[in-house]
């Protein structure tokens, strides 16, 4: 939707800032200067196209003023409780009802919202700012912080401008973790004193005293902790149902085209056929690859002939990656490996021809279990135990070392999941600890090792897990900038705080039921969804190696991405 942008100095240059993002919001920009702290906006111009919608936008008296980037899912009911309560609007735009709220309700004004938001309050009276960020990490949201001087912002290269002169030392532990993860964890940047507030946390810049509180969780997921189901199957699919059916109506609402990415797999199918409910026209947008082996056009166009949907497609061939690989940098500003952005770029891109919004599938397999990891993670009987292949690999592939493989505590889950997901030998990286300064006892998977529960079920472990670390660290930070650089709003239905709380009560046979990735959600739409779509295997919206200018190892990938930086 927008940029967003603050800072504790006033002779910062905020003009600059903001044009150094200006493709989030082409639509406008503003900068509310003040003695003691100022405040930047750049609009795309979603709800409310008049100037009534722009911001910063202040309360009456002018004592508190509010920036938000994002959307806040079904605005319309709060907005018609604020207004019982005398309060009177002068734009349509959802902004100024987290406004109100806050006047209303102080604080606790968060619990009253849903969506995916990046907000920032000034309160003069209290003399705080208060950043929020929603509560599974979609929209992006940055702060420096030295001791002296706070700046927040959207995306990173906005905050650099802000700081000008004032030096920024790289953080040598977020570039080694990026060679674990492949991404820089969160809350860190590749930046010392930069950091990314976390999904679900608040945090307090006290503007007389110079002062910056610890963040603080607004929001704990608690998911079911038992194995055995306990509902009705038939109670599930229709809650299921009628959950993403509201979300999607939510997600709809716009003073602009709204429109669907429709890759040919469950979960944007889904969300296209929920949508056709409310706008039997919408324009879907769809990307084919003329290596058959990646392309899924030809399941979009199942389900768009089923339904007589409009469609709009692309064929990707490997000129049309030509010269995108540097473009990581420019997205992203810090390491990110990832190269699903260079497709999601060039669907945005095609979308963005006919429309301003778009609804996607995205964290369907996070909240529901479609990732094959989570199979391999089963043995054969599926009791949770470590599959030996998988242990037997660890061991071998990043262990190798008679220094370290005698050491038991290396064979704790933690370690032993990550050969799922780690790119990097540990002898790799080792090198490169040595180069760059890193402990000999630091922790490589503290990340994992933050929200690894081992005392939940073996699929709702690793659900949960990607939950908390590969969908906002990876997945939602790729189609949030990929969509941006087009000036494109990217919507995630499947991720409403009902959708996500409900998928997460669930028992993990309620929910998985007999290991099926994403049975429940599968079984909810047999019958509806055609069952090619439904029941075939994952693919997951990859490009061939050959697309890329010159075929390298993921591991010299990595390594450039990081050099390129430094």
């Amino acid at each position: 939707m927008c940029g967003i942008l603050g800072g504790s100095e006033t002779e910062w240059d905020y003009e600059a800032a903001l044009e150094s993002m200006r493709y989030r919001g082409p639509d406008g920009l503003r900068v509310k200067k003040g003695k003691e702290f100022s405040l930047g906006f750049v609009r795309l111009s979603i709800m409310d196209l008049s100037d009534n919608g722009m911001q910063p936008m202040e309360s009456d008296d002018g004592k508190v003023t509010i920036v938000f980037n994002g959307e806040i899912y079904g605005f319309k009911r709060l907005k018609n409780e604020l207004i019982r309560k005398g309060y009177i609007f002068k734009s349509g735009s959802d902004t100024e009802i987290i406004l109100n709220s806050y006047l209303e309700y102080g604080d606790d004004f968060i619990y009253k919202i849903d969506g995916m938001f990046a907000i920032a309050i000034y309160d003069q009276k209290r003399g705080v700012v208060k950043l929020y960020r929603d509560r599974v990490g979609i929209k992006p949201l940055y702060y420096y912080w030295d001791g002296k001087h706070f700046a927040f912002g959207s995306e990173l290269e906005p905050i650099k401008v802000l700081l000008n002169n004032m030096k920024l030392n790289i953080d040598y532990t977020a570039l080694y973790d990026y060679l674990t993860y492949t991404y820089i964890p969160e809350p860190k940047s590749m930046y010392k004193n930069l950091y990314k507030l976390e999904p679900g946390k608040t945090i307090t810049y006290y503007v007389k005293n110079r002062k910056l509180s610890r963040p603080k969780e607004y929001w704990v997921l608690t998911p079911n902790d038992t194995v055995a189901g306990k509902r009705k199957k038939e109670d599930i699919e229709e809650s299921i149902r009628e959950l993403i059916t509201e979300s999607v109506e939510e997600q709809m609402v716009a003073d602009v085209p709204v429109g669907s990415f429709l890759s040919g797999g469950i979960d944007s199918s889904i969300v296209t056929y929920e949508s056709l409910k409310y706008n039997t026209n919408i324009e879907t947008f769809s990307m084919g690859f003329t290596n058959k082996q990646f392309d899924e056009l030809g399941y979009a166009r199942l389900m768009a002939d089923k339904f007589n949907i409009r469609r709009n497609e692309q064929i990707l061939d490997r000129k049309m990656f030509n010269g995108l690989y540097p473009k990581l940098k420019e997205w992203y500003d810090e390491p990110f490996s990832d190269t699903s952005a260079f497709p999601t770029y060039l669907v945005s891109k095609l979308a963005k021809e006919k429309v301003t919004v778009v609804l996607t599938g995205d964290g369907g397999d996070e909240i529901f279990g479609g990732y094959y990891r989570y199979e391999q993670f089963l043995n054969g009987k599926g009791n949770g135990r470590i599959n030996n292949r998988i242990l037997s690999g660890f061991i071998e592939q990043h262990l190798y070392d008679n220094s370290v493989v005698g050491d038991t505590r290396l064979l704790e889950p933690v370690s032993a999941i990550c050969p799922l997901y780690e790119y990097l030998q540990k002898g790799d990286k080792r090198k490169y600890a040595e180069k760059w300064g890193i402990p000999k006892d630091y922790d490589d998977y503290w990340y994992f090792r933050k929200h690894y529960h081992k005392e939940l079920p073996p699929i709702t472990r690793l659900q949960y897990l990607d939950f908390k670390t590969y969908l906002p660290s990876d997945v939602l930070t790729k189609v949030d900038r990929a969509s941006m650089q087009v000036s494109l709003e990217a919507r995630v239905p499947l991720l409403s705080k009902k959708v996500i709380e409900y998928a997460f009560s669930l028992s993990q046979e309620d929910r998985n039921p007999d290991h099926v990735l994403k049975g429940s959600l599968k079984n909810a739409y047999k019958g509806l969804i055609p069952d090619q779509i439904l029941f075939r295997k994952k693919m997951g919206f990859s490009i061939p190696d050959e697309y890329m200018r010159k075929k390298v190892s993921r591991q010299e990938e990595l390594l450039k991405t990081v050099w390129k930086l430094l």
